[in-house]
């Protein structure tokens, strides 16, 4: 998601967007320090490389901040952040496995269509939603794929 689609999707909903970024440890910081001094009420984290590779960082922050923050990837959530909501790559990753043997069977690549993800998963981590003092509603856990206790 881009800032411009996350824009439209908060304008919709009459919430207020702050778009911050980092491309280092102490772009981070500062990035969730700003977001304390803006006095946001919750962090929404794009898919980045970079993020990615520093998610235990992000969520560390998110807890010491107090921040409730949504990832893009399950990988988030296992490292300690709260919610994720998005694409299962473990099941790209078998799909990706599935087009490779038919490559290797003989079937030309121009020939097979191209596939989006189709398993979008929510994951909550209910250790750090008690961390930062949230009552996960019982409805949104019973709509998730996988919660971490």
């Amino acid at each position: 998601m881009d800032a411009a689609d996350l824009r439209a999707a908060a304008d919709a909903l009459g919430k207020r967007t702050v778009v911050l970024k980092a491309n280092s440890d102490s772009e981070i910081e500062a990035a969730f320090i700003a977001a304390s001094e803006h006095k946001l009420g919750a962090l929404f984290v794009n898919i980045d490389p970079f993020l990615f590779s520093h998610r235990e960082l992000l969520a560390l922050m998110a807890a010491r901040y107090r921040l409730p923050t949504i990832y893009p990837l399950r990988d988030f959530v296992s490292a300690g952040g709260l919610m994720s909501y998005g694409a299962n790559f473990a099941n790209a990753w078998h799909q990706s496995g599935i087009y490779a043997g038919k490559i290797l069977r003989g079937t030309k690549p121009a020939d097979l269509p191209v596939l989006q993800p189709t398993k979008i998963e929510l994951v909550i981590n209910l250790n750090t939603a008690k961390a930062l003092g949230i009552d996960v509603p019982a409805k949104l856990l019973a709509r998730a794929d996988e919660v971490i206790e």
